[in-house]
């Protein structure tokens, strides 16, 4: 036979089993304990450490925002809308010149933002050809 025995909760009478407190010795809350200055020191010096990481990434991430860099020297670096947010257009040498070539010769988005790299990398449109007009 199991004993049961009862006791008032919020008045509520509850049965309690004294095999509940051995198959689960936390069913019951704690009381909460007081922070401590010591306690709080630690919380104090945990935020201004993490406060600091995130400050040193900002300032890294401002002063040195990737490896390309502006367009100059004959590199062109273009970031474009895309499907997924922005594409990274990066070329150098002939191939920047190409790419250049097809955005002074064509019209859109793109290619406005491709032509406006290309003039900081030096990269200027093809010179007019100056044919004599037959009319």
């Amino acid at each position: 036979m199991i004993k049961v025995t009862g006791r008032a909760v919020r008045g509520r009478r509850v049965a309690s089993l004294p095999i509940l407190r051995r198959v689960m010795p936390f069913s019951s809350i704690p009381q909460a304990e007081p922070v401590t200055r010591r306690d709080r020191r630690k919380i104090a010096v945990i935020g201004v450490i993490v406060l600091a990481i995130f400050a040193g990434v900002g300032i890294w991430a401002a002063v040195r925002p990737g490896a390309y860099g502006a367009s100059r020297d004959g590199c062109v670096t273009v970031n474009v809308p895309s499907t997924t947010g922005g594409a990274l257009l990066h070329e150098c040498g002939s191939k920047a010149r190409t790419m250049c070539r097809n955005a002074y010769a064509n019209q859109g988005v793109a290619v406005q933002l491709t032509r406006q790299q290309c003039r900081l990398a030096g990269i200027t449109p093809p010179a007019a050809s100056a044919s004599p007009s037959t009319d």
